[in-house]
């Protein structure tokens, strides 16, 4: 797998964390433990710091950036959806963002919230405990997430890295 040092700025992954062979880690990048990258993503820490909780899966194809003034954070226990793009935001612990989302510069996504697929968070947005942002620009419905979904899928996807990191053998 590409993981890039960018002058001084190093990738730090724990060791318990499954990397797919076919993601791009550049600079400044910190993946936490029993978390999950999946192929085609790229995370590129040039501009500044991307930080990866435990627990929490990015999956195939998304797109994780910096800039100067705001780092990427993503909590614990998230699930970050196919195609997901998050640039200079914080995505808190036990958070959803569906499959071809965005979240952009200093918005936060608090605990438990759900952006929903297809949804546009953008710039200095605050989405709600519990809440699901939905739509293009996203729309936030109070008390709409539901945390037995987020939990469900943040489960099966440690799961499903254990079986991939035991597993997983290139035929050809």
């Amino acid at each position: 797998m590409p993981i890039y040092a960018l002058g001084d700025l190093e990738p730090v992954i724990d060791p318990t964390a499954y990397v797919h062979p076919d993601v791009v880690i550049i600079g400044a990048v910190t993946i936490g433990a029993q978390s999950s990258i999946w192929p085609g993503a790229v995370l590129r820490g040039d501009d500044g710091e991307i930080v990866i909780g435990a627990g929490t899966s990015i999956q195939d194809n998304c797109v994780l950036h910096t800039t100067p003034e705001w780092p990427t954070r993503v909590g614990d226990r998230c699930v970050i959806g196919h195609l997901v793009h998050l640039e200079g935001c914080t995505i808190e612990d036990d958070v959803l963002v569906g499959n071809a989302a965005m979240v952009l510069h200093r918005s936060v996504v608090r605990s438990w919230a759900v952006v929903a697929a297809n949804s546009v968070v953008l710039y200095d947005v605050e989405v709600p405990g519990d809440a699901v942002a939905a739509g293009s620009p996203a729309v936030i419905k109070p008390g709409k997430a539901r945390r037995d979904m987020i939990t469900h899928a943040a489960n099966s996807y440690m799961a499903r890295a254990a079986r991939f990191g035991a597993d997983l053998r290139r035929l050809a």
